[in-house]
């Protein structure tokens, strides 16, 4: 029997059970094992592939450490940081940059990046968000513009975007596209998206006045890469739940777990139980799982990519739940087969159990089926505490 019936089990359960008991061996299960782990990192390989993440300047390690440090800026007003006011989220650290004037009516604020950004496809930042609140005073601004430099102030990119803030005393969010292709930028000079040094922005008030204005959460981004390019050894790492040497514990939890309920279950029912045979039998049963993780590499493959923007991955409350409900709604088509099949393989499961229990101990259906699934359901609740990564993928 190639592979000792490990094929077998699938089209036809009852004659490769009773092979397996006339000539119980572990080869069976290690093969599984074996393509448990090689199915386990295809399907991670298939996930990450198709999981893209919007990448940031500055990067999320350093969250958004451009409103964290009064060093990156110059100013005609005064530079403090607030750590009372800011925005709260995973990117956004604890604090905001803030400016404080007395009697006027313009202030001015550069931010200086520590290299030059590339803002031009195809693989530059393709937008630019910020927040902004203005304290005092408390009518709107006349102007605001914003300035993109490339090199020298010469060489500058001009929008003025006072119709996109219109809220006192309340954080205005922004995003603003970059590159030639957004069509909303005036060109100076020989500004250039591909070398972006700094940006300035310029808030003027009909009339002077005290001038309390609030800035955080400074990000270029839009670039999106798959978790693949970001990390090539992601997959081999420890920290990975599909790595080889991840998919060989959930395998080994699994299928001692399962091995021993059913070696466990059938005795109270007053069945004498053989632990070698039984635990070799739970191996075989578990090429339901191998198949689940071959399945829903499929499904993978053929399902489009999801992309996790800034508004997800910022962790910003109100902001994640609506950015994580539009994801969820793009792939719940996908999640929905993989919910069929994963119930359809926990069918499957219970049956191989049962035709193998009545195999051995020429029980009645009834009670094969009883035994099962007490086995089964046990063997979920186990797996919850003791592997969760094995129930939930």
């Amino acid at each position: 029997m190639f592979a000792y019936g490990i094929f077998k089990v699938i089209y036809a359960p009852q004659k490769a059970f009773k092979e397996i008991i006339q000539k119980p061996r572990y080869i069976g299960p290690v093969l599984l094992m074996i393509l448990f782990v090689l199915a386990n990192v295809g399907f991670g390989y298939a996930l990450l592939s198709k999981t893209y993440l919007d990448q940031t300047m500055p990067q999320a390690s350093e969250l958004d450490k451009w409103t964290e440090d009064t060093a990156f800026w110059t100013s005609n007003a005064n530079i403090t940081l607030n750590t009372l006011d800011y925005i709260n989220g995973t990117y956004y650290g604890n604090r905001s940059i803030e400016f404080s004037l007395i009697a006027d009516s313009q202030v001015w604020m550069q931010l200086n990046a520590s290299s030059s950004l590339k803002c031009s496809d195809p693989d530059g930042y393709k937008s630019l968000s910020f927040r902004v609140k203005w304290i005092e005073p408390a009518a709107n601004p006349s102007n605001v513009s914003l300035y993109m430099f490339s090199a020298t102030p010469q060489d500058t990119f001009y929008q003025n975007i006072t119709d996109r803030l219109n809220q006192t005393g309340v954080w205005n969010n922004l995003t603003i596209g970059l590159g030639h292709e957004s069509g909303d930028w005036t060109q100076i000079g020989g500004a250039d998206w591909g070398n972006i040094t700094s940006l300035e922005f310029e808030f003027t008030w009909p009339t002077d006045s005290n001038i309390t204005l609030l800035i955080d959460g400074i990000f270029f981004h839009d670039l999106y890469k798959s978790e693949i390019e970001i990390a090539s050894g992601l997959l081999v790492s420890s920290t990975n739940p599909f790595s080889p040497i991840n998919a060989l514990m959930q395998f080994v939890i699994q299928w001692v777990i399962l091995g021993g309920l059913l070696y466990i279950i059938p005795k109270m029912f007053r069945v004498k139980t053989v632990w070698k045979l039984l635990l070799i039998i739970a191996g075989f049963v578990l090429i339901t799982y191998v198949m689940r993780m071959i399945f829903f590499t499929i499904v993978y493959v053929a399902s489009p990519e999801i992309r996790y923007p800034l508004e997800y991955l910022g962790g910003v409350p109100g902001e994640w739940e609506t950015a994580s409900d539009l994801l969820f709604q793009a792939m719940s088509t996908t999640y929905q087969i993989m919910w069929y099949v994963d119930k359809l393989v926990w069918v499957w499961t219970v049956a191989l159990c049962t035709i193998a229990l009545r195999s051995i101990f020429t029980l009645s259906w009834v009670k094969s089926v009883l035994i099962s699934i007490s086995s089964y359901v046990f063997y979920i609740i186990l797996l919850i505490f003791v592997a969760p990564l094995a129930v939930l993928l």
